[in-house]
């Protein structure tokens, strides 16, 4: 578990299309086997250590004739962003995706300075 200073905890949220790969049958859509996207998000402040990340699917858009397949996660965490990935395999065919994301971690007091 993280301990956050109780007046130093920032919250920075977002949401993203990840793809849109139906209307140029792209490899989501027209491709099978393992596939990956990953899109990179920078937090609109920088946080004190890398936060607490939580990526969710808000928009799920797939045909219905091919098994379900879905992995959402976020990856590469640090103070200023991270990355979110997303993966299908099979015979999955995957028209489009949005992600929302939430960062809770400490921030930097503003007194506190970098020296070296």
């Amino acid at each position: 578990m993280k301990r956050l200073r109780n007046y130093l905890v920032g919250v920075d949220q977002g949401s993203s299309v990840l793809f849109s790969d139906f209307e140029n049958d792209g490899k989501m859509w027209a491709g099978d086997g393992p596939r990956t996207r990953r899109r990179k998000v920078k937090f609109s402040e920088t946080f004190r250590s890398p936060p607490s990340v939580q990526v969710t699917m808000s928009m799920f858009d797939l045909d219905h004739k091919t098994n379900q397949r879905a992995d959402i996660t976020a990856e590469k965490i640090t103070e200023a962003g991270f990355d979110i990935v997303f993966r299908t395999w099979g015979d999955s065919r995957i028209a489009r995706v949005r992600a929302d994301w939430m960062a809770i971690g400490e921030l930097k007091d503003e007194d506190e300075w970098d020296l070296y």
